[in-house]
């Protein structure tokens, strides 16, 4: 017997909700009702006439986006949804009732497509959007409707139709702003928990990170947007190793991606602050020091070399969005060399992948630069809507609202960047 009434296998995940972003139903409308051919049939009236009623509608299928919900359990074992029939029409001219429609309730992000044909059917982006999958059968003709002054008493009703069925594929693409991406360990929970209202689970071994993380960054009452962390990837994601890179699929709505590398498993020597000392802000132009600092920069670029390598295998629209260079865990090297190690860095990546863009030194432990950085991404996204409003009121076309929470108002400074020279 339980204990309490819960099963012991359940015990370690009572009360939390698995993370399911992907599952394939059928859904079924429901069939018409069957007209009627009746006779009205009544002492006295010996030809009362054709008195059959239409058959009633069969429910539909409908799907509606609801924000409380982030995952599609509920999808993953129950696999076929079925509207009810409309009923029959009857004699007396009783019309058959319509059946109830259904309603599946699905997460806001939900990407629905025909699973024979890949046609997309809906893609769920607003709260309460409703969208139709499978229509119901129109109900049949009584005998009341083929009435005529040359056929007074026809005999004929039609059936009801056949309602709508498919089968479909469902994704979930959460929607976010900002994406996390990087290596195992390099920091994205500790940040995203530094800078956002989310609490993700956080240790110190590879993968603790299973499922996607949404966090809601408040920089101002009118002034916030929505983070995203994902699994980390690792080298050959894309043939399965670690954890995949399925999971880059809800990366694929952002708008900017921040690539985070762990800099302290850089190979730095026992005597790196006597290499440092008396070294001024700006790295030496020695060939010597420089070689010396791509030997130590050699783990943490080969890691993110490959980042870049997973990102282009999966999708090469997704490695085309402006992707920032965050470099963390800078708590554990010399503050006074911040800046100097990370432009090194930024260039020696340039090098290797023809990588651009801002690059920012933080700590996400001591939430050093950590503020200055969300700052900048919502300058960012601050830029991206105007600009989106403009082209949207030049061609009169409507205008796509942004995935998050992103409230354009104010923040009309541009970003801080720092890029390779």
């Amino acid at each position: 017997m339980w204990l309490n009434g819960v099963s012991p296998h359940a015990s370690q995940g009572l009360g939390t909700v698995k993370f399911i972003d992907e599952a394939t139903i059928e859904v079924f409308a429901g069939k018409g009702g069957n007209g009627s051919a009746s006779f009205r049939r009544e002492k006295f009236i010996p030809k009362g006439g054709p008195d059959g009623g239409d058959g009633g509608r069969g429910g539909s299928v409908f799907v509606e986006a609801d924000r409380n919900i982030n995952t599609l359990i509920d999808y993953r074992f129950s696999r076929q949804f079925r509207a009810k029939s409309g009923e029959n029409g009857r004699g007396s001219d009783c019309f058959g009732a319509s059946a109830a429609d259904v309603a599946l309730r699905m997460p806001v992000g939900t990407t629905i497509t025909h699973a024979e044909s890949g046609l997309v059917l809906a893609d769920l982006t607003e709260h309460g959007q409703r969208v139709l999958l499978a229509k119901g059968g129109e109900g049949g003709l009584g005998n009341l409707n083929f009435k005529t002054s040359t056929n007074r008493a026809p005999r004929k009703a039609t059936a009801g139709k056949l309602g709508e069925q498919a089968k479909l594929h469902l994704e979930l693409k959460v929607l976010a702003d900002v994406g996390l991406l990087g290596m195992p360990n390099a920091g994205k929970s500790t940040l995203i928990a530094a800078v956002s209202n989310a609490r993700p689970k956080i240790a110190d071994y590879p993968f603790t990170t299973l499922h996607p993380n949404l966090g809601l960054v408040r920089l101002a009452p009118e002034q916030s947007f929505v983070i995203a962390d994902v699994p980390g990837l690792i080298a050959g994601a894309a043939q399965g190793a670690g954890l995949g890179h399925q999971f880059l699929r809800h990366l694929s709505r952002t708008h900017v991606l921040l690539h985070l590398v762990d800099l302290s498993n850089a190979g730095f020597d026992q005597d790196f602050d006597q290499v440092f000392e008396g070294v001024s802000h700006e790295i030496p132009n020695d060939a010597a020091f420089q070689a010396r600092m791509r030997s130590w920069f050699a783990k943490p670029l080969e890691d993110a070399c490959a980042i870049v390598a997973e990102l282009r295998a999966y999708d090469p629209a997704l490695a085309a969005k402006p992707r920032w260079l965050i470099l963390n865990k800078m708590d554990m090297l010399p503050e006074p060399m911040h800046s100097s190690i990370a432009n090194a860095f930024a260039q020696a990546f340039h090098e290797a992948t023809g990588w651009q863009g801002p690059v920012f030194a933080v700590s996400a432990l001591t939430r050093h630069n950590t503020q200055v950085l969300m700052q900048s991404v919502y300058a960012q996204l601050t830029a991206w809507r105007a600009a989106t409003l403009n082209q949207a009121q030049q061609t009169n076309q409507p205008v796509t609202q942004a995935p998050g929470h992103l409230n354009h108002p104010g923040a009309n400074h541009e970003p801080q960047q720092s890029t390779p020279q």
